[in-house]
């Protein structure tokens, strides 16, 4: 059992974002998608999210895309976000009983009837805030971190190795040679096994868990 220490990682996201009058809130233990005015809840739909090898991106993003007719797999409606490591969105689904499981690869999936119910009230740059268990569920087993893996749990190691002054690179969410170079230089500073790799003794003294 384990306990994360740093819940989301927003203070990383530099995302430019609209003001708070409308934004979203995506909860990911709940599994539903909060349509917020300041900090009353104007709407609230139950979604379908990340799955354990494909979890969604935690953090602070906006919406930098909107897309009508978009058919098959995403639904009919589609809201791009400003992640750095992939294409994620929020779209409607031709699979209706995907909703409120962990089941994507990463986007948040809607009824297209809800979607179409929210795409016309969330203006290009509105703020979405995506909560939830950054190290996984319970039940998922602990995520070993390598070289060519991408992110939210990168992103928090690039984080943490760029505030000890050991990573010098961008916060993109990416696990690039920078950042398996910056790994190598902590774990053989902190006389751990020089892997490159982040695993449960690198999450722990990071701070990442306890």
């Amino acid at each position: 059992m384990f306990i994360v220490m740093f819940i989301h990682p927003l203070s990383v996201i530099q995302a430019d974002a609209a003001p708070l009058e409308v934004w979203i809130k995506i909860d990911l233990w709940k599994r539903r998608l909060y349509l917020m005015e300041r900090q009353t809840i104007v709407d609230s739909f139950i979604i379908g999210v990340g799955k354990e090898q494909t979890p969604s991106p935690i953090g602070r993003w906006k919406v930098i895309e909107k897309s009508r007719g978009w058919g098959g797999g995403f639904g009919t409606h589609w809201l791009g976000l400003n992640v750095p490591w992939g294409t994620y969105g929020i779209h409607g689904t031709n699979r209706p009983s995907s909703i409120g499981r962990d089941v994507s690869h990463g986007c948040i999936r809607m009824l297209n009837t809800d979607i179409e119910k929210l795409y016309p009230k969330v203006p290009i740059g509105t703020t979405v805030y995506i909560e939830g268990p950054i190290l996984g569920r319970d039940e998922w087993k602990l995520k070993k971190l390598v070289r060519g893996d991408a992110g939210t749990l990168v992103m928090l190691v690039q984080n943490r190795l760029r505030a000890a002054g050991i990573y010098k690179g961008p916060l993109d969410g990416i696990f690039g040679q920078g950042l398996e170079r910056a790994v190598k230089r902590y774990q053989k500073e902190e006389k751990l096994e020089v892997t490159g790799q982040v695993q449960k003794i690198e999450y722990l003294r990071l701070g990442l868990m306890e």
